[in-house]
């Protein structure tokens, strides 16, 4: 059997009667001292079948009239750990909702947290703002909500205006005269020190000329400058004398020149300090504004303080650029290129508004659809400019935890644990109480160039993962930071109790659904079909599945063929339609299979009788499709050392339930059998056709009843069907997919004439899971087919061979003509054969 086919519960309800009647059960069983409510091994009448919702008990026409339903319908426990996680604000108080597929996880939780978050306080702004000393490690702000855009706003308002101011301001006649004071002041001291020294050298008859390489000295006579002819001409002592002079005046010169570039420094200096005070007179009042909207943010006017500082230091940034001389012509700037360079110089006092809750009303609540590294922690982006990747404080990008902080993060388990790195990041930012922006190839160490390091923000959020309880299982076993990260499960139940009261919630379920997808009005009894088709999805009469996905399918696909015949509300009809369209959607391979049994080339017997084989039922699932498979299960028998050989297990296509219901056969036998003789057979048992895996124990009572019956050389009835588990003391126990598997049998059966003898056995402990498809329950109301409950392996025996099983007495022997008295003769003749055997090789020297 698939592995999914495990036994239902046993406890449940029996007895049926309409939901607004107060349906009463008791559990079935023989022996146990209680009312079944039905007779073992005797056809079960049809209304065990079948539990109906009479549209009739339902105290509406239309189910517009109903109210919505409960939020957290029939997942109350779910819910009251959500909203004790919500509560508790402490660390690692996150939720892990663990639930099947369809169950609602998302919706539920998605609903509560809203309801949460719409009374709880809106979280800040949270900016980037340009770090001037270090502009590799950006400083954060937080701000109250919408505070961070308007600061943004004004920081480029500021900037739009000191581009216009600042030249402005620069082109004033104060600044114009104390700029030609202070040039004049330096140009007087240079030249009152060049003079100095020129009118020393007049005095020598040295003349300072200048040329192309500067200044150059030269004698003269007579008020003209030497030339070398006549200077060669010279006496000695006289050249000698005049060469004296020059170097005294060349020794005065280089002072005056060595002081020049302290006096170019202290020209610099002034006209430095002459910009800060101009640009500070400028500045000041527009900065000023800005200080004094954000007195109580201590934060902000330190930044601001920097940026007044950093203004005054690149006053040149907003002054009109003066044409680049070049020496050689070259090609000329493109726009564009021109406007990136223009806008670059200012991007530094740009604010990066990473988080606005300006138009946020409460706390947040986000979902992020696919959690990796950068979509959870943000990332750096870079631009390309001038053949390089270049990135700033502008380009950090914030992720889900962003915007989440101060509310509610969900995210899917399964896509977190597979995205990029997406649950090491999240581990990391819970455990720290921050939200670090790093990119991938940081996190790696795989990048040598240098980037950015953006100062934490602290991280106050609620993070609620949706999974499976696999998945919830797995982690806390092998995560040893998922407990102190996950303080909280919430567990989603996949069904509730069908009771009177829970089925009109389940009708105002309905009505919830059809406004919420708008949907056409659904009457009564197409309310009471969906009831009955979620108790047939649960598994049980008496519960109703909570596969919110199924049920909202079924309702637009019932609305669809309600439109298709123009009709404005939705019947039974409709929903049948629906129900039948999604199976036929998905029952090619059903099909197939039943076509190769009708045709013979799938060999299962519905008629006639056979020793040691018997008609065994097995569920297979294909998507969203289940349908019963009817498998012909044999078993041989032959002197042996008390064995039984699974076949499917000796090939590697048995699954280890499978393989341990057969050991249990083996358990059965020798409790049974073995007190008072060695069990000296060896047995085996196999599906047969059976060309892929198989799993679950469901079969094991087939295979037993196979086995005893090859044992007694009794033939078995092959209008029967078997299902069920059995223990070691021959106790039939309940399996899962009954319904399926009777229905798979009755298909096979109507192919090959149904004769009002065949039918299905199955335990007494699944009679409460019945929900049989309309065609079976009529046939057995008509008496065509039969399913027949049963409790032990003797009930079984006698309905499939119709002889009596049989009872021990005080010594332990079975009456003549009963089957176990026949299975212990044969029993007894391989025990005596086997020691005969022993006997003789003995006799001769070796043991057989």
């Amino acid at each position: 059997m698939p592995a999914s086919e495990r036994p239902q519960e046993a406890a449940g309800k029996a007895q049926r009667q309409p939901d607004g009647e107060g349906a009463k059960a008791e559990r079935p069983g023989a022996g146990n001292g209680l009312d079944t409510g039905f007779e073992m091994t005797r056809a079960l009448p049809a209304s065990l079948l079948y539990r109906h919702c009479d549209p009739r008990d339902l105290p509406f026409d239309l189910c517009s009239e109903l109210p919505d339903a409960p939020v957290e319908l029939g997942q109350e426990r779910a819910a009251e750990a959500i909203r004790f996680a919500m509560r508790m604000r402490r660390p690692g108080y996150n939720v892990f909702a663990l639930g099947g597929a369809g169950t609602g996880r998302h919706s539920l939780v998605e609903r509560l947290l809203r309801e949460r978050a719409a009374r709880e306080a809106t979280p800040p702004d949270w900016c980037y703002v340009n770090n001037f000393d270090d502009p590799q490690k950006p400083h954060c702000l937080s701000l109250p909500p919408g505070r961070g855009e308007q600061l943004a706003a004004a920081m480029k308002r500021l900037v739009e205006e000191l581009r216009a101011s600042l030249p402005a301001a620069f082109e004033r006649d104060e600044y114009r005269a104390r700029r030609e004071v202070i040039d004049h002041q330096f140009k007087q001291q240079s030249d009152e020190a060049f003079g100095a020294v020129q009118q020393r050298a007049e005095s020598r008859d040295i003349t300072l000329l200048r040329t192309p390489t500067g200044l150059a000295m030269a004698p003269k006579r007579d008020g003209k400058v030497v030339t070398p002819e006549v200077f060669e001409a010279l006496p000695q002592e006289e050249r000698e004398a005049i060469q004296r002079e020059i170097e005294t005046i060349q020794g005065e010169l280089e002072t005056v020149m060595r002081q020049v570039p302290q006096w170019e420094r202290e020209h610099r200096d002034a006209i430095r300090e002459l910009n800060r005070d101009t640009t500070g007179y400028a500045v000041g009042h527009l900065i000023g504004e800005l200080r004094a909207g954000y007195q109580e943010f201590p934060a902000v006017l330190e930044y601001l303080d920097a940026v007044e500082r950093d203004i005054k230091e690149n006053v040149d940034d907003f002054l009109p650029q003066p044409p680049a001389q070049a020496e050689m012509p070259s090609s000329p700037v493109p726009a564009g290129m021109a406007a990136a360079i223009e806008d670059a110089r200012f991007r530094r006092y740009q604010v990066n508004v990473v988080v606005d809750n300006g138009g946020q009303q409460g706390a947040p609540v986000i979902y992020e659809d696919n959690p990796t590294l950068q979509t959870l922690v943000g990332r750096v982006e870079h631009l390309a400019r001038f053949g390089a990747l270049l990135t700033d404080f502008n380009l950090l990008s914030p992720g889900a935890l962003h915007r989440a902080n101060g509310g509610y993060l969900v995210l899917d388990a399964a896509k977190l644990l597979t995205g990029n790195f997406g649950w090491a990041s999240l581990k990391r930012a819970l455990s720290a109480g921050e939200i670090r922006i790093e990119s991938l190839e940081q996190l790696l160490s795989m990048v040598s160039t240098v980037s950015l390091e953006a100062q934490p923000i602290p991280l106050d959020v609620k993070v609620i993962l949706l999974g499976s309880p696999t998945l919830y299982y797995l982690l806390a076993a092998h995560d040893e930071e998922f407990a102190e990260l996950f303080k909280i499960a919430a567990d989603f139940d996949d069904r509730i109790e069908r009771s009177s009261d829970m089925t009109l919630l389940y009708a105002r379920l309905v009505a919830t659904m059809t406004r919420r997808h708008k949907l056409r009005c659904f009457d009564n009894a197409a309310v009471a079909r969906v009831i009955e088709y979620a108790s047939r999805l649960s598994g049980d009469a008496d519960r109703l599945s909570t596969s919110m996905r199924a049920i909202a399918d079924l309702l637009q696909e019932a609305d669809q063929l309600a439109a298709d015949t123009s009709k404005e509300i939705v019947g039974a009809g409709e929903v049948q339609g629906a129900i039948d369209a999604q199976f036929r959607r998905g029952d090619r391979v059903y099909r197939r299979l039943q076509e190769e049994i009708g045709r013979g080339n799938i060999r299962v017997r519905t008629s006639g009788e056979v020793v040691g084989q018997i008609n065994g039922l097995s569920v297979l699932t294909l998507g969203t499709i289940m349908f019963g498979n009817p498998s012909r299960i044999t078993a041989q028998v032959r002197l042996g050392r008390g064995e039984v050989v699974d076949i499917e297990r000796e090939v590697a296509l048995g699954g280890p339930l499978h393989s341990k219901g057969v050991l249990i056969l083996s358990g059965f036998l020798g409790g049974r059998f073995g007190g008072s003789r060695p069990l000296s057979l060896n047995a085996s048992l196999v599906f047969e056709q059976s060309y892929g895996g198989i799993d679950g124990d469901s079969a094991s009572a087939a295979e037993l009843f196979a086995l005893l019956s090859a044992l007694a050389e009794v033939p078995i009835k092959q209008c029967f069907a078997v299902t069920g588990s059995v223990d070691q003391h021959g106790q039939i126990q309940a399996i899962g997919g009954v319904n399926e598997k009777i229905e798979g049998f009755f298909d096979v059966c109507r192919l090959t004439g149904l004769d009002g003898h065949q039918g299905v056995i199955i335990p007494a402990a699944n009679v409460k899971h019945l929900m049989l498809r309309h065609d079976v329950v009529a046939a057995a109301a008509e008496g065509r087919f039969a399913i027949r409950p049963i409790d032990t392996v003797d009930q079984g025996l006698e309905l499939l061979t119709g002889l009596p099983a049989g009872v021990p007495d005080g010594d332990g022997t079975y009456p003549e003509g009963t089957i176990n008295r026949r299975i212990a003769t044969r029993l007894d003749g391989f025990a005596a054969k086997a020691a005969a055997l022993l006997r003789d090789g003995a006799a001769r020297g070796s043991l057989p």
